[in-house]
């Protein structure tokens, strides 16, 4: 397709015929001779080149009259990462379809919250990706809706559900118009009850380190609220309403397909199931390009060798903002071990504990916003000053003056964050990297950065580090992750653990957010 951004046709024709799962989700090929469009792993016997048109998205091809393959399964495709991460108005407006905002808003409220005209949002999706934004919402949703028909037993109506349809009548037309099939045909047999976990299929392109990740997680892990062994993650689920039960979900590999995670959640309702896997999603970082984001960071020779030695690494993030952050404070200056006692201490005295685990290891919900708007947190050993710190964050997040928005610019979530007391640039760095996935999000002030990247015993300052990062944007914390990594790796690496900086004299509350860097949980 002319205009649109996607691999060229040569790459696309070598990555089809090869089935390189690299490329999945950066194109998608329509068949002609079939009308059906496939991912470009398909297992399929390949068609003729002169009966293959290639379009940026499902949405396009969904738009030019293709209907889904059966056997790769395009809802399967991990999203194409350059066009959801960062702060363009694209990746903005991306976050915001998939936070369900055009499930009940209009474009125009779209495009003002891109600060876009609609008629310039519409023209830059359809150059980007072959597809105005309905029309990509509309296939996300009906994507969605198949994998949950083809994958679960859910009912129909709770499938429409699911996939944010608010009639079931609707939600038949709309998937045989655009699929020319019932929904219940993609089902032998309509199923007699609903099983009480679902199992959801995660893809993503390789490669990925499954292990390094919840090596990461693993250490910070809270017991109670979240559980993480050497091959699976687990944690609970808030509910949305007071007195309804919490949820919860593990997240393992997939046994069947080497390129997927696998889901399963128990206790969601089915209108919050969409929020829960994108969710996921961030969070395991699924969505992410690694060829892209290894040629930004193998500029430097330094990040180049660890790439090379680690290209499967991502980025984790964190499920909740709010807990994220709480913890980010917690950990200020102190290590990963001790941070961790602190939030277990946090937890306990004002998070909410189940009558029975939800499931083994996963008995605790950690404190709201409101819990510790007024917490004494002093009494479990916690400082005034960073006591005071989380205090006014879980105010500040109560009154809507800080939030977790997804579809933030870098810029815009940094200055609202370091206008509240204790709050500093690292601080702020990294809720943004951790809590929303911000793949340009970098906290320069941190130590080990600036001793990780020489290499030979030396020390940047934060202004020489920050200069050196600009090549690698806007992947920027991608070589947090990689730094971070090779330093807790090192022989010298117990002296001072990733994420650190030293020890500094405690300031006053008031001015806590000129002090210099802080430290992460």
């Amino acid at each position: 397709m002319p205009g649109v951004h996607m691999p060229s046709a040569q790459v696309c024709e070598q990555a089809r015929l090869s089935r390189d799962p690299r490329f999945d989700g950066l194109f998608f090929t329509g068949v002609t001779s079939t009308r059906i469009y496939c991912r470009p792993v398909c297992p399929a016997p390949a068609p003729k080149p002169r009966n293959i048109i290639y379009y940026p998205s499902a949405a396009a091809a969904e738009a030019a009259g293709f209907r889904p393959c059966l056997r790769c399964r395009p809802e399967l495709a991990p999203g194409d990462g350059a066009w959801r991460r960062g702060d363009d108005a694209m990746a903005r407006a991306l976050k915001l379809i998939d936070a369900g905002l055009l499930a009940e808003q209009p474009l125009a409220v779209l495009a003002d919250r891109v600060h876009l005209g609609e008629r310039q949002l519409r023209r830059l999706f359809v150059e980007r990706l072959g597809a105005p934004p309905s029309g990509v919402h509309a296939t996300r949703r009906l994507l969605f809706a198949k994998q949950l028909l083809t994958e679960t037993t859910m009912p129909i109506t709770q499938v429409a559900l699911a996939a944010g349809f608010g009639s079931l009548r609707r939600f038949n037309t709309v998937f045989h118009e655009a699929y020319r099939m019932a929904p219940r045909e993609l089902r032998k047999r309509e199923p007699s009850q609903v099983d009480d976990t679902l199992g959801l299929r995660l893809g993503f392109r390789p490669p990925y380190d499954f292990e390094a990740m919840l090596a990461f997680l693993r250490t910070r892990a809270l017991p109670g609220v979240e559980q993480v062994d050497h091959d699976a993650y687990a944690r609970l689920i808030a509910p949305m309403a007071e007195g309804d039960a919490p949820g919860w979900l593990c997240v393992t590999r997939d046994a069947k397909d080497p390129h997927a995670l696998r889901l399963q959640v128990h206790g969601v309702p089915p209108a919050r199931l969409l929020e829960v896997v994108a969710r996921v999603r961030r969070m395991f970082d699924l969505d992410a390009e690694p060829r892209t984001i290894a040629d930004a960071l193998s500029v430097h020779p330094r990040l180049s060798a660890l790439v090379d030695a680690a290209p499967g690494v991502r980025l984790p993030s964190a499920w909740d903002g709010f807990e994220l952050a709480v913890r980010a404070i917690l950990g200020q200056q102190i290590s990963v071990a001790a941070a961790r006692t602190m939030a277990m201490r946090v937890a306990q005295r004002w998070g909410t504990p189940l009558a029975n685990e939800a499931a083994p290891g996963l008995g605790h919900l950690f404190p709201t916003a409101a819990a510790l708007a007024d917490a004494d947190l002093e009494s479990i050993g916690l400082i005034s000053a960073r006591a005071k710190t989380i205090r006014g964050v879980a105010r500040a997040v109560l009154e809507g003056d800080v939030d977790f928005r997804t579809d933030a610019t870098l810029e815009e979530f940094v200055e609202r964050w370091t206008a509240l007391p204790g709050i500093g640039p690292w601080t702020a760095h990294y809720i943004a990297m951790r809590a929303l996935g911000h793949p340009d999000a970098f906290p320069a002030d941190d130590l080990v950065l600036q001793r990780a990247l020489p290499a030979d015993g030396s020390r940047l300052t934060a202004r020489a580090l920050a200069a050196a990062a600009e090549a690698w944007r806007p992947w920027r914390a991608y070589s947090v992750i990689q730094l971070w990594r090779d330093a807790s790796h090192a022989p010298t690496a117990a002296a001072t653990a990733p994420g650190r900086s030293p020890a500094r004299r405690t300031r006053p509350a008031h001015r806590a957010r000129a002090a210099a860097p802080v430290s992460a949980e």
